[in-house]
């Protein structure tokens, strides 16, 4: 965490500790973020290299945001810049409805972890926490409540250095909700786990989510912010792709149907015979697969399976597949890079 983030001077406040629900309620009005054009070249001239490239997207208050591109994509950049790490090169915004260009106004009411955690590697992780809410001016009194959130309840008196990896990034979190701020970013905070730490940190997120506070987060691992994300962030070399509920992205996903004759000889027989209904087929490990981005993919499954039987092939296997957002994700960054 950024020493940046202890200088906050907010009103003391109770944090809001909620249970578990992944999917957030919008709240309306202001969006928590809204920026316009924004841009971010390090160097001149022929030297020059654009990271984010007149980006515009909003975030509406009280959503789990997920912020998904390949390493390189712009992600950390942005998310510095709205903490006022990063002077962008041009481009306009606000952050809970203060403008970008004057951090001051906002800093107070966002917490952050980016860069990883960094802390006071001989303070217990209880000191730690206590020593940046007095260097903030917040309330002491909701140590003992974070650390219960972050599940370090039993770990508090222990000194940082002994952590793992992901008690680390845990106590970082429970270091950027000190005064319980509204907006919580969080770059890669799965970052070098292992599977139960990611589930840990999964867990984590949503729970930080409660009481309307809107949490903007990126990671590499999709299938986590599948899960906790109502709204999401496509970028890609800078350039937003999509943005706006995940449900939303993931219906934009094509459809296949997949079969598998019984018999593997029965393979090439199979694959002719999915062509003969004009689908776009192709032959994958034992199997078929066939796209269906228009009309009814169980109705080409169930049309697969008659003409199966009508040539005495056995399907060992014969469904409906829809893309994650895994897949969705690669198929529109692959498709954007032709």
């Amino acid at each position: 965490m950024r020493r940046r983030e202890a200088a906050h001077t907010r009103t003391p406040e109770t944090l809001t500790i909620a249970t578990l629900d992944p999917m957030t309620t919008t709240i309306p009005g202001t969006p928590a973020v809204s920026v316009t054009g924004l841009t971010k070249t390090y160097g001149r001239g022929s030297g020059a290299r654009t990271v984010v490239d007149a980006l515009s997207f909003e975030i509406p208050r009280g959503v789990v945001a997920g912020f998904v591109g390949p390493n390189g994509a712009g992600k950390t950049t942005t998310m510095a810049t709205l903490l006022g790490l990063v002077r962008p090169t041009a481009g306009t915004g606000t952050v809970l409805g203060a403008p970008l260009a004057d951090p001051g106004a906002y800093l107070g009411r966002v917490g952050a972890l980016i860069d990883g955690p960094t802390l006071w590697p001989g303070l217990t992780g209880e000191q730690n926490l206590r020593a940046l809410a007095a260097l903030g001016g917040h309330d002491a009194a909701a140590v003992p409540g974070l650390l219960e959130l972050v599940g370090l309840g039993d770990r508090g008196r222990d000194r940082f250095r002994s952590y793992s990896l992901g008690m680390k990034q845990r106590l970082a979190i429970a270091a950027a909700l000190l005064g319980d701020p509204e907006l919580l970013i969080l770059d890669e905070p799965s970052n070098g786990l292992d599977p139960v730490g990611m589930r840990d940190m999964r867990e984590l997120v949503a729970r930080a989510a409660g009481g309307g506070r809107t949490v903007f987060v990126s990671s590499h691992l999709l299938g986590d912010l599948e899960q906790i994300c109502d709204w999401l962030l496509v970028l890609d070399r800078g350039v937003l792709l999509y943005q706006g509920p995940t449900a939303g992205f993931l219906a934009q996903a094509v459809p296949q149907v997949f079969a598998t004759p019984a018999d593997a000889t029965d393979l090439s027989r199979l694959v002719e015979l999915a062509k003969r209904g004009g689908e776009d087929v192709s032959a994958t490990g034992d199997g078929v697969l066939i796209p269906v981005p228009r009309g009814d993919a169980r109705a080409v499954a169930v049309a697969v399976n008659r003409a199966a039987i009508g040539e005495g092939i056995v399907l060992a296997e014969l469904a409906v597949r829809r893309p994650d957002l895994e897949a969705h994700y690669l198929a529109q960054v692959e498709g954007s890079s032709r």
